[in-house]
């Protein structure tokens, strides 16, 4: 399990842990006065998706409207694919072809 992403709210935390998939942990930490929750789990593209992070949403519509020959920001869909390589070597995953 990794550290997938840190929340300052309970609720945020929970709900999050109820959509990831795999092995997961809710862990709080106090930081001065604060509590800061950490969710812990599989760092899969499934659950970076179902969290919402790294552009993943808005690269599944741009995917979508590529294969259905719309017009899609190409700029952006580069940018994301980009950006998604640090995932590769951080966590060793490889992005699928059909998202290129």
């Amino acid at each position: 399990m990794e550290l997938l992403n840190t929340y300052d709210e309970q609720d945020e935390a929970e709900a999050a842990e109820k959509v990831i998939t795999g092995k997961k942990r809710l862990a709080s930490d106090r930081d001065d006065n604060e509590v800061i929750y950490r969710l812990f789990g599989e760092p899969t593209w499934v659950n970076f998706f179902q969290l919402g992070m790294y552009e993943l949403p808005q690269l599944k519509q741009l995917v979508d409207l590529k294969k259905a020959g719309q017009p899609y920001d190409e700029a952006q869909h580069q940018s994301i694919l980009q950006s998604l390589q640090f995932l590769e070597s951080t966590y060793s995953l490889k992005i699928p072809e059909h998202w290129r």
